[in-house]
This record gives C-alpha cells, structure tokens and sequence, in this order.
C-alpha cells in the first residue's frame, strides 16, 4: 500500500497512529521509500483483521520499544509471519514518562494537581533527553536501525505504547539522517495529534468522568514541537548533529548511514 501524500493515516480500527515513512523528499530531490518502515501505537489492542491488514502491508519484522512492564500489562500481538524483537529503549530509567503514561488514568485528581503549570512538559522534555542520552536507548535504536537494513527483515513496523515518544524519536532521527529537512520531519512528528489524540477519546472522557481536567493530558498524550527540539538540540551539543549521532552515540558510521540512503531512498 503506498500513498501519494506523505504521512497519510493507515486506518487499522485497533492500531493507532499507523503511517508509512515513505514519501518524504529529501534536500538532494530524493524521496523515502515506500512500504519499508511503518510506525504506529502499540499492538495490544488489535483484533485479527487488524494483524491481517499489517500482514497486508507486508511488515515481516515488528520493532516494540516498550519496557518489560508495558509489554507484560498488554502482550505484544503479531501479524502472521512477522518476527517481534524487543529493543527496550527506557529500560535504564524505568521512572520515564513515556513508560507509565497510562498510570495518569487511575487517579485523575491527583495527576491534574500533579501535571499541571507546565510540569507535564517539562516532564516529557526530560524523556526525550533520555530517549538520546540512556545506554539502553543507544543500544535499542543500533538494534532497530541495523535491522532495517537487514534484506531478510523488511519491511518493519515500529511501536511503542501511544507511537509517539520512543517511536517519534525514532521515525524523527531516520529521517533526519535520510536527508529530510527538519522543518518536513517535524510536520511528520505533529501529524500524531491527528492520528492519535482521536482515538484516546475515551481515555480523555474517563479521565474527566473521574474527576480530572483532560487538559493536562494532551501535553502527555499528544506531541509538541518543544519535545522534538529538545532531543535535537541535545544531539546538536553532543554529537555535533544526527550523523554524529548515528555514528558517536550509536554506533552506525558514515559508511553504514551511506547504505542506508542507498537502501532507503529512490530518485
């Protein structure tokens, strides 16, 4: 399945946030290839034509970023002939939002006093430093981007829990390596507010019915561009750039960032 307009939602009723990261035109007038990485939320929810859709698109590897308690709280569930592989990305800092995100729903007084004047963002801008800085972040994102050059694997679905944190960073940080302008990569990373926030719905209502004021979870639930940016301003003071990144923190040197492009990217 490929589509004309980059960032187009693949509706999947139990599979949120579903995107191919095909389409997107590079600085030197290369384009992103089709039908190779897909990214979206977590498979927990997802009912057989659901998985028989993914298998559809012809995803043969699944990427789940999640800690070990988010996948024993909602196993992961696979298409047909794909082959899952865990790359914990926060398993140094179990604490991090991103893990525990769901946790906001069971006392939704208490989490509107707790997240509100700023304190939910200020709290994900800090998840996004460990998504760059933790060594299970790095040794995560060297699994998951080496795999995608892995002939035998593709194509490769990317998930955390929401699709958003974790698996943003991850679409972002390809991307940006690939040659995508950054103000195009970030348009990629917001397009979860579209795809995501609607099909929270009633976690929002939940959290209202229970007490709580459903605005403090939009910073939680959704995506702002102050949480990109801060990864990337920390890649920027770190590792001089994404390459660097790639090749310092990572692992992936130039050479394997070339085959990348090649691998990735048609004319």
């Amino acid at each position: 399945m490929t589509h004309a307009t980059p960032g187009t939602a693949i509706a999947m009723g139990g599979i949120a946030n579903l995107r191919d990261l095909g389409g997107w035109r590079t600085a030197d007038g290369r384009v992103t290839r089709h039908g190779v990485v897909f990214r979206s939320a977590g498979l927990g929810w997802a009912e057989p034509p659901d998985l028989a859709g993914v298998s559809a698109l012809g995803i043969r590897t699944v990427y789940d970023l999640r800690s070990v308690r988010e996948r024993e709280e909602s196993p992961e569930r696979l298409p047909d002939l794909a082959t899952g592989v865990v790359v914990d990305v926060l398993g140094d800092q179990l604490q991090a939002v991103p893990a525990h995100m769901l946790d906001l729903l069971d006392d939704p007084p208490r989490a509107t006093a707790a997240l509100r004047d700023g304190v939910a963002e200020a709290l994900l801008e800090q998840a996004y430093r460990d998504i760059v800085t933790l060594d299970s972040a790095h040794c995560a994102y060297r699994r998951l981007f080496s795999g995608l050059l892995d002939g035998d694997a593709r194509a490769a679905l990317i998930h955390c829990t929401t699709g958003k944190d974790r698996t943003g960073w991850a679409a972002a940080a390809l991307l940006l390596m690939l040659g995508v302008p950054q103000d195009d990569v970030l348009a990629e990373y917001l397009l979860t507010n579209e795809q995501l926030l609607p099909a929270l719905a009633p976690l929002f209502q939940r959290f209202a019915d229970g007490g709580g004021d459903p605005a403090v979870l939009r910073p939680v639930l959704g995506v702002q561009a102050s949480y990109l940016r801060t990864a990337l301003d920390l890649v920027h003071a770190e590792h001089g750039g994404v390459a660097g990144y790639f090749e310092h923190a990572l692992g992936l040197d130039a050479g394997w960032q070339q085959q990348a492009r090649a691998e990735l990217l048609v004319a």
